[in-house]
């Protein structure tokens, strides 16, 4: 593994531990050129998922589309890097084991907003907001509806 401040590929493991959701690893390395320190992840490679979009277009799963949803979702809001990550982590754990080679867009964005919506309620109407394409505030209290009987 490359040092990110040096570039010197001469580094040793500190410390590995096992992620909260068991498909990564979280390794803190120092390394031996520069003594500064860094935390690298390793993640199980999974069998590739096609997405179906919209237009029927499909394309390759990427988990960093999910996270920049939910991190601009949760902005400016009380929750970590590691929260983000662990519902990251469940999400697509999710669409691993309801999925065989293809899911369709929709469906990721359903389990998002699942997901959203147990985890913070404000990053959830922000999610939907951009996700269902509101045409008027009448759909949009209607999305709300069920969280404010939860209430």
């Amino acid at each position: 593994m490359r040092c990110p401040f040096c570039q010197q590929d001469n580094d040793r493991v500190l410390d590995s531990r096992s992620s909260t959701d068991g498909y990564s690893i979280r390794r803190r390395r120092e390394c031996l050129n520069c003594d500064r320190r860094y935390t690298t992840y390793e993640r199980l490679e999974e069998l590739s998922i096609r997405v179906i979009k919209k237009d029927g277009v499909r394309e390759p799963f990427c988990r960093d589309k999910i996270r920049q949803g939910v991190v601009k979702a949760c902005w400016k809001r009380p929750v970590s890097t590691e929260d983000i990550e662990s519902l990251i982590s469940e999400i697509e754990s999710e669409i691993y084991t309801k999925s065989n080679n293809e899911i369709s867009a929709a469906k990721i964005g359903e389990f998002v907003m699942i997901a959203l919506g147990n985890f913070d309620q404000v990053a959830f109407v922000r999610f939907a907001s951009v996700y269902r394409e509101f045409k008027d505030v009448r759909d949009f209290v209607d999305e709300l509806q069920p969280i404010l009987d939860r209430s």
